[in-house]
Parts: structure tokens; C-alpha cells; sequence
């Protein structure tokens, strides 16, 4: 009969650890949270002190059931949820639902933290148990209800004022503005053109090298110094017949160091950019690899340690481990003599637990690959390599930079790097997010006063870029620099803003939709100070005190809902929808002649006429990069075959059409592009034409030119007839790839089909 039992939050996890702990312990999984405030008003007491209404989830109830009738049979409760503040919560919030927190409980409680599931970490967790963290437990607690407070007001307003459905959050707005502030940057943004020169040399062995000029008639060139095509024309012309002298050769040691083990966001950066995962697809990746794999005859192992942490330490053991995998792989000169340790850098770090990192360095990633799926394999192989690099000695790197004059006044200059000892650099290197960035090449031998050739000048025309749209690897580098948010919520705020429309990744970037642009507007504007980086990060500095016993819970609610709730109220008369939604221009409406209005609807915002409640419909689509402006009508060569009017070319919801110009006393429209005949006659009616037509999921069919009178259509192509065996007046053409080319009869009931060509 199982003594312990031990309740973890995932099912895989628990068969892992049950396979270290034997036969007297019962390891259960409590799948996730169990108990939470419900998305309803009211779930929290603002007048009682704030006191949250939690209930148990729908979905663990049974689960709950399930512990508590193994508990009948255990003589200890272990609580092994995750090793964060979420996790202390989930422990709590167990506790609670077994009704367990209130009373002297039959069954002793503890708490087990370990950070990787191994045998040797388990096995020490539950040797080394502790009571609950009731700081961490409250910091949590007061993060929930933050967000509760803000989200469950905040999005009522936005439903009032903008359009229903919509929703705000605490640390999503701060994120939406960041992707809009860029946005409006990039449409601000002017660009500006500038030229550089660049020469093709020669030496005089032939080995050939370039440069770029530096300095002009005497004066050290800025950016914007050659500013068109004009002056660098003049340029070249006092270039084409200068003397080339190598004036000064520099050479410098450079060294080179590691990037710090992954902490949470470095890792979600990383695998974006190297292996295009998104911060999703990252995490539930790093979930599985950590909770355990099946390895061979090891059986169920978790690969990696826990992949929620801000911190960048290793613990002696994994480099111990490190020295000796990188003195086996790659040498003695690649190791270090001592480890080498990080600071972290990240605002606000909190979590005390290590980086993240393999369990056991040895495992390298091919001894493991055949066991995992191929997206488990590229990230285990990006924390593997991170790891053993981190700890591998510096790059030496030779730089050499060279001064070659001109003629009087005029000097290029070339730099060139090559890698004495690649150090670390031989497993792995960095990404950056900028992929601009120039690399510099090598440079053959060169000495001060030697002659050198003018293969070629080479005059080249720039154009100052906007900033680049954020991706999710520089989102989340961006708010971990603010210290908004944390390690746990970034991947859960992108895939927020993706899945409430307020943006989209187009290339992999965040272009905000019109509607993430108007709420980002009105909260920018109207709650100023609760979009704030500054602030957002300040509230995280104060949670973090709750966590280490430094301040209470409660009056940091009271110290927010305050001036919060004041505000609300102030705005709730203040903002208008219409101010919002509706924006005027200089156009009058060709229908009506009304003042024609920018509108937000559900698919983003377009052109309406401000007539609509007296009958006017005209609308129509904002195109790309268009600006309001007036548009002229646009006439056809077609005649309205109801009045004889021109008829105007005009831009709907599905596309360009024809519309009569005598709107609105005909309103006759036609589609731009006739359907094309085919020559048969319709079989149903005998009057019409069958005629070429695209469905809306551009898929082509025949259908007859007399609809709606006839509504007789095909899938297939028609051919001459009748069929020989029923009689219908006509045949139609189907392809398929293993038949080929046959004609089929399209009457119900009638099986007639020739013999395919291939």
C-alpha cells in the first residue's frame, strides 16, 4: 500500500517520477490548475478587502475525487507542482479543493521543490521538503487579481466604446503598444537618401580587396555627406586618376565570449530566430523535453531542467559535467581552467533556480536524436550547444584595419577579421535580430607604403531604413528589458494579441490590424498611466516584494484599484464611441453628395458615406497605403442595359464591379469581368448559356446565364452530347491522375463513362 503520495501537475510528468521513487510512493498528476476566479463579474469582492471568490474548475473535478480517495490510503501528502510562483499557487489552491487548507489535516503536508527530473533531484526534493510559501502563494495571488480587476473592467468599456468582444489586459496593452508605437514610427518615418563609394584594389601580387572612402577633400565623411548621385559623380572624377598608398596598417587581438545559458526569454529569441519556432511552439516543446522522454533502456528521463527561469546560473555539478564533455569532444585548450559564471540581466530576475539546461550535459544530442520528434531534437540540440558553449574558452579573433590614401585629402579604409582560435565559436554562435549587419572579410598581407591598383570605383545609392516591426524574438527581449511581464506569460500575451485580431505576424512580424490601433489609441490616451512601461514594470518590482515577505498583498490591491477605479468612472462619460470609431474626410459621398467617413468595422476600417441613417449605402474598401483622398469616378465603355447610362468601374467588398451612374434612380450593377461562354445551352431551361464562373473559394464551375431564373449548374467542364445511354443532351470532361482524361455523363442515375487517356 502506497505511504506517500505525491501530486505533480502533468500525467507525464508523474510516470517519470514514479519510476525514481518506488513502490511505497503514489505519484498523481492534478492536470494543471484546479481551481481559479471564474470569467464572470463578481468573481472578486472589491468592497470585502478584496477577497477572491475562487471555484474549482469543471474540468478537475474528477481529478480532485481521484486525490482525494488515494489520500484515504496515504500517510503523507507530497506537493511537487512547479518550481515558481504559479506553481506554489497550484499548490495552495490543491490544498483548498481537498479541503485541506482550513483545518488540522489527518495527513501531514509538505512541500517538494526540484528544478529537472532526475532520479538524484527527486530523490533529494523529497528528502528536503518544506511548508508552503505563503509569500509566493500571495504574490500570485495578487497578480491574478490584478489582472482580474483589470481585465473584467476595462474590456465592459472597450465593448461600450469601440465595439463588443473586445478585451484589455494588463500586460497585453503594454505589449499592443509597443507593436503600434512602432507601427506609427515606421508611417512617420522619412526616408533619406545618401551614397557611399566603395574601390576595388589590387596588390601587386593580383590579390585583390576592397575599401570604402572615409575622408573627401580633407574632411572625415559623416553618412549624410555624400547626399546624392550629383556629388558622388564629382567625387569618382577626383578619384579615377589618384595615386593608391597602403598609409597605415593597425592590427589588434580581439577576444570574443559566450553568450549566458538560456533563461526563459533568451531561449523563446533564440529558437525564433534559428529554428523559427514561435514562443508557443518553444515552450510546449521545452515542456515535454523537461517532464521526461523515453530513452532507451533509461526509460522515462526529463532531458532538460525547468524551462521557466530567469536565471543564468549552473549548478557545480552541470559544469563539472561541462569541463569534461568539451576536454573529451574538443580538447584541453577548449576548456576552461575555472568555470565561468554570468550576471543576469534581466530586470526584476526573481526565480532563484537554474538556467536552462540539459539534466546531464554527457547526453549529447545524437546519442538522443533517434528517441525524440524532430522539433525536440532541433531545441534540445539549441540548449545543448548553448550550454557546453558557455563554458568553452574565448575566441581570439585578428582584426586589421588599413588607411590607404588617395591622392591629398582623400582616404579609404579597409577592415578585415580572421578567427586565430575559434574557441567556442567551433559549437556555437549567437543570432542577432538584425541580419544587416555588415561581416567583414579577411585582407591579404599588406604593408605601409606599398603601391596598390585601381581595379574599380564602385559609387552606390542608400536609403535610410524605419525601424524593423518587432518579432516575437525582439517582443519578448523588448519586454524582458522593461521588466513587463514574466518568464511564464510572454508566449501567453503574443498568442493574445494574435488570437484577439488586435495583430497579426505577416514575415514573421507584428503588423497591428486597425482595431488593435484604435484600443491602443484610446488606452494610450485616456489610461496613460496604467499602458506605461515604467509603471507595468514598477507593479512587477512590487509583486516581487510580496514574494520575499516585503510587503502585503492587499494594500498594493488597494494602492492600484484606487486611483484605477476612478479613473474609469471619469472616462465613462468623457469618451465618446463616435470619436473613436468614426473619423471625417474631405470626400463627398458619389451617391448622396454627404461628407464621406472613415468607419471601423469588424474586418478593419473603410470608407462609409455619413448619410447611412437616411438610406445611403454606399461604402466602400480603404486601399493599401491610400490616404483618404478623393477618388474621381472611373467610367467604362459599357452602356447600363436597364437606362443607357455610362457605367461606372467601382471597388467593393469582393472586388472591382460596374455600377449604372444613374444612381440611385437605377441601380443596376454588373459584374467587370463577363463570364465567359462556352456555346453549350443550359439543358434544364433550353434558353440559356452555360457560362465559365468562379465560386468564392475561387474554385471554376459552369453554371447557366439566366440565374436566378435557372439554377442549373456543373463542376466539370461541358462537352458535346447527348450521352448514348440515357439521352441528356450534353457530357462533361473529368481528369484524374491514376485515369486520366475520360467523358462522363452528369445525370443522376446514369453511369456512362469512356474508356481514359493517358
Amino acid at each position: 500500500m502506497p505511504q506517500h503520495l505525491v501530486i505533480v501537475e502533468s500525467p507525464a510528468k508523474a510516470k517519470t517520477i514514479e519510476k525514481f521513487l518506488g513502490k511505497d510512493f503514489r505519484v498523481m498528476a492534478s492536470y494543471g490548475h484546479v481551481r481559479a476566479l471564474p470569467s464572470k463579474q463578481g468573481s472578486v469582492d472589491v468592497a470585502n478587502d478584496f477577497e477572491p471568490k475562487y471555484a474549482i474548475l469543471p474540468e478537475s473535478k474528477r481529478h480532485i475525487d481521484a486525490i482525494k480517495k488515494e489520500l484515504k490510503e496515504s500517510d503523507i501528502l507530497l506537493l511537487a507542482t512547479d518550481p515558481d510562483r504559479e506553481g506554489e499557487a497550484i499548490s495552495w489552491h490543491l490544498l483548498a479543493a481537498l479541503g485541506m487548507d482550513k483545518k488540522k489535516n489527518a495527513v501531514p503536508v509538505k512541500r517538494v521543490v526540484f528544478h529537472e527530473i532526475t532520479k538524484d533531484a527527486i530523490v533529494h526534493a523529497v528528502e528536503n521538503p518544506r511548508d508552503i510559501s505563503l509569500e509566493l502563494v500571495d504574490a500570485q495571488q495578487a497578480r491574478s487579481i490584478l489582472d482580474y480587476l483589470v481585465g473584467f473592467n476595462l474590456s465592459p468599456f472597450l465593448w461600450k466604446k469601440i465595439r463588443y468582444g473586445l478585451s484589455a489586459g494588463r500586460v497585453q496593452s503594454v505589449a499592443l503598444r509597443l507593436i503600434c508605437e512602432r507601427e506609427k514610427e515606421i508611417k512617420a518615418f522619412q526616408e533619406q537618401e545618401y551614397w557611399t563609394i566603395g574601390a576595388e584594389l589590387g596588390t601587386g601580387k593580383g590579390q585583390k580587396f576592397s575599401a570604402n572612402l572615409v575622408e573627401a577633400e580633407g574632411k572625415k565623411l559623416g553618412k549624410f555627406d555624400i547626399p546624392d548621385g550629383t556629388a558622388a559623380d564629382r567625387l569618382v572624377k577626383a578619384l579615377e586618376n589618384g595615386a593608391y598608398t597602403v598609409d597605415k596598417v593597425a592590427k589588434s587581438e580581439r577576444k570574443r565570449t559566450p553568450a549566458p545559458p538560456f533563461t526563459t526569454s533568451t531561449l523563446q529569441q533564440e529558437a525564433a530566430r534559428k529554428l523559427g519556432f514561435s514562443a508557443k511552439k518553444t515552450m510546449s516543446t521545452a515542456q515535454k523535453l523537461y517532464e521526461g522522454v523515453a530513452v532507451g533502456d533509461e526509460g522515462l528521463v526529463g532531458l532538460i531542467t525547468y524551462m521557466r527561469t530567469d536565471s543564468v546560473v549552473l549548478s557545480n555539478q552541470a559544469l563539472q559535467e561541462a569541463h569534461e564533455v568539451i576536454t573529451s569532444l574538443y580538447g584541453k585548450e577548449y576548456a576552461l581552467a575555472k568555470p565561468r559564471f554570468y550576471k543576469n540581466k534581466a530586470k526584476n530576475a526573481q526565480e532563484a533556480h537554474e538556467a536552462v539546461r540539459p539534466t546531464s550535459i554527457a547526453r549529447t544530442p545524437v546519442e538522443v536524436k533517434k528517441y525524440l520528434s524532430s522539433d525536440q531534437f532541433k531545441l534540445y540540440d539549441l540548449i545543448w550547444k548553448r550550454t557546453v558553449a558557455c563554458q568553452m574558452a574565448e575566441a581570439l579573433l585578428d582584426q586589421t584595419s588599413v588607411d590607404i590614401g588617395a591622392g591629398e585629402g582623400y582616404r579609404f579604409r579597409a577592415a578585415g577579421t580572421v578567427i586565430r582560435f575559434p574557441g567556442f565559436m567551433k559549437l556555437y554562435i549567437e543570432g542577432v535580430d538584425d541580419q544587416a549587419e555588415e561581416k567583414e572579410g579577411t585582407l591579404p598581407p599588406l604593408t605601409e607604403g606599398e603601391l596598390l591598383k585601381l581595379q574599380k570605383l564602385v559609387p552606390e545609392q542608400h536609403f535610410t531604413q524605419p525601424p524593423p516591426r518587432y518579432t516575437e524574438a525582439s517582443l519578448v527581449k523588448t519586454l524582458e528589458e522593461y521588466g513587463i511581464g514574466r518568464p511564464s506569460t510572454y508566449a501567453s500575451i503574443m498568442n493574445t494579441l494574435l488570437e484577439r485580431k488586435y495583430a497579426r505576424l505577416d514575415s514573421k512580424r507584428f503588423v497591428p490590424e486597425d482595431v488593435g490601433m484604435v484600443v491602443n489609441d484610446l488606452l494610450t490616451n485616456h489610461f496613460t498611466q496604467y499602458v506605461d512601461y515604467n509603471f507595468t514594470a514598477s507593479l512587477e518590482e512590487e509583486l516581487d516584494r510580496v514574494s520575499r515577505g516585503e510587503k502585503q498583498w492587499k494594500p498594493l490591491l488597494h494602492d492600484f484599484w484606487g486611483p484605477f477605479s476612478s479613473l474609469l468612472k471619469q472616462k465613462e462619460g468623457e469618451v465618446s464611441k463616435a470619436d473613436l470609431t468614426t473619423e471625417a474626410t474631405d470626400e463627398l459621398c458619389p451617391d448622396c453628395g454627404k461628407p464621406l467617413v472613415v468607419k471601423l468595422g469588424k474586418r478593419g476600417k473603410f470608407i462609409a458615406c455619413s448619410g447611412y441613417q437616411e438610406g445611403c449605402t454606399y461604402t466602400r474598401n480603404i486601399a493599401q497605403g491610400e490616404q483618404q483622398e478623393p477618388a474621381e469616378p472611373v467610367f467604362s465603355e459599357e452602356k447600363c442595359d436597364k437606362c443607357g447610362s455610362p457605367m461606372l468601374i467601382k471597388d467593393g467588398r469582393f472586388g472591382k464591379y460596374l455600377a449604372c451612374s444613374a444612381y440611385p434612380a437605377c441601380k443596376n450593377i454588373q459584374p467587370l469581368v463577363k463570364p465567359k461562354g462556352t456555346g453549350h445551352t443550359c439543358p434544364e431551361c433550353k434558353e440559356g448559356e452555360l457560362t465559365e464562373k468562379k465560386s468564392r473559394y475561387g474554385k471554376m464551375f459552369y453554371s447557366c446565364n439566366r440565374y436566378p431564373q435557372c439554377k442549373f449548374a456543373l463542376w466539370d467542364p461541358p462537352q458535346p452530347g447527348p450521352c448514348p445511354k440515357c439521352g441528356f443532351p450534353l457530357l462533361v470532361k473529368k481528369v484524374y491522375k491514376r485515369e486520366g482524361e475520360f467523358l462522363k455523363c452528369p445525370k443522376e442515375g446514369c453511369d456512362y463513362r469512356t474508356e481514359g487517356k493517358k
